[in-house]
């Protein structure tokens, strides 16, 4: 356990920032399944709508920096592709 004041508050903040973190990165996870299942369906329509959203929530969670810029465009380019590629 922290001894210092600013320790505890340094705690404190971590365990902030990892809740919402974790909220994050769960709600990539999801974004990112659906747009999966839409391209699984072969439904170009759906998986373009899913990809936009998609595309959002990467590039938002970037910004915020829990994940790495190029991460979220390496995922949103991946997601482009495999969008594109649906006949």
């Amino acid at each position: 356990m922290a001894n210092h004041k600013s320790e505890i508050k340094r705690a404190k903040q971590n365990v902030k920032k990892n809740m919402r973190n974790k909220a994050v990165k769960t709600r990539i996870k999801n974004v990112i399944k659906s747009v999966r299942a839409a391209i699984e369906e072969k439904s170009k329509d759906t998986a373009k709508a899913a990809v936009i959203t998609a595309q959002s929530v990467l590039q938002r969670a970037s910004q915020k920096g829990v994940i790495h810029n190029n991460t979220a465009s390496r995922k949103i380019s991946r997601l482009m592709q495999a969008v594109n590629a649906i006949p």
